[in-house]
């Protein structure tokens, strides 16, 4: 494992808050999901984005802006969320969210320099593990990995029934009663540790969004069931783990936590780096379960740095 280090080239747009990304709806691996374009500069990489659990493409704005010059992006809304339709038989299984950023990579020619959050990030991870040919570098920010040790509360009897279907309901019938103020609020107090640092700016635009997902359908549907998915990944034995599967990932790979996150506890971030062989690590002091949200700069730096480390040099040609 190796300290990350930030780079002091310069980034794109680092006075300015771009609105989002522009994209489009594209069919997918049997329904339809939503793509946003960061377009790069001349010579840039190609890139995706996974978001994590209750998040959206939009979670990549400044990050990916920020790279612009550097990375040619996609943000992929997985199905169910953001502006992405159901998925085909509801299915909303971590499987299936690996296929679907398979599916997105493959469709643009691979490979990628994959780039998840959260659950994002233990997509990314498994993606890696299975389809190495499609991926570049892997970037992990705060990946909802398992806790090695469960936390207590995961122990008591009343955890399980977070994972019954009619529990879930039940849940999503009281978040329909939240406003989208309230919403967004909540979800801000639990991936942030400072809210100074959200701009008024975004703060419009996530609340525009959550009005948007209170009326599709299945968007509750869609969190409920990829939680239930995600702890049930936690629970895999055997060679399908995701520790087990980080082992083996021979790509290199960037891990930024922050040290204040509250979802995932971030005596993870060693462990993890850790355990992969090609494996940096920053830890950001002050900064919660979404780094590229509260400290994009510091993210972006990292990134770039690690490119920079990782890019392949142009062969010189000896003179004849």
């Amino acid at each position: 494992m190796r300290t990350a280090s930030l780079s002091e080239a310069p980034l794109h747009g680092t006075d300015t808050l771009p609105p989002p990304w522009p994209g489009r709806r594209v069919p997918l691996n049997g329904g339809i999901v939503y793509l946003r374009s960061t377009p790069g500069g001349p010579g840039s990489e190609p890139a995706l984005y996974v978001h994590g659990l209750g998040g959206a493409s939009t979670n990549w704005t400044d990050y990916a802006g920020l790279l612009s010059d550097h990375l040619d992006g996609q943000a992929l809304d997985l199905f169910g969320f953001g502006r992405s339709g159901p998925a085909p038989r509801n299915n909303y299984r971590i499987e299936s969210h690996v296929r679907t950023v398979i599916a997105a990579i493959e469709r643009r020619g691979g490979p990628v320099h994959l780039i998840g959050n959260s659950l994002g990030g233990l997509t990314s991870i498994l993606v890696t593990g299975r389809r190495p040919d499609l991926v570049t570098t892997l970037t992990l920010i705060s990946p909802a990995v398992p806790d090695l040790r469960p936390p207590r509360q995961m122990s008591t009897p009343l955890f399980p029934l977070l994972l019954l279907p009619g529990i879930a309901r039940a849940v999503e019938r009281r978040m329909a009663g939240i406003s989208a103020e309230e919403r967004v609020q909540a979800m801000l107090e639990l991936c942030f540790a400072d809210l100074e640092r959200v701009p008024e700016q975004r703060l419009t635009e996530a609340i525009d969004e959550a009005r948007i997902r209170a009326d599709l359908p299945w968007a509750a549907t869609a969190l409920a069931s990829s939680f239930r998915s995600l702890v049930a990944a936690y629970l895999t034995p055997g060679g399908r783990n995701p520790w087990r599967i980080a082992a083996g990932i021979r790509k290199p790979t960037l891990i930024i936590w922050g040290d204040r996150d509250k979802l995932v506890n971030v005596r993870n971030a060693a462990r993890l780096a850790g355990v992969m062989p090609d494996a940096r690590l920053l830890v950001l002091a002050g900064v919660g379960h979404t780094p590229q949200l509260e400290d994009p700069v510091s993210c972006a730096r990292a990134t770039l740095a690690f490119l920079e480390e990782t890019r392949e040099p142009v062969p010189t040609r000896e003179p004849a």
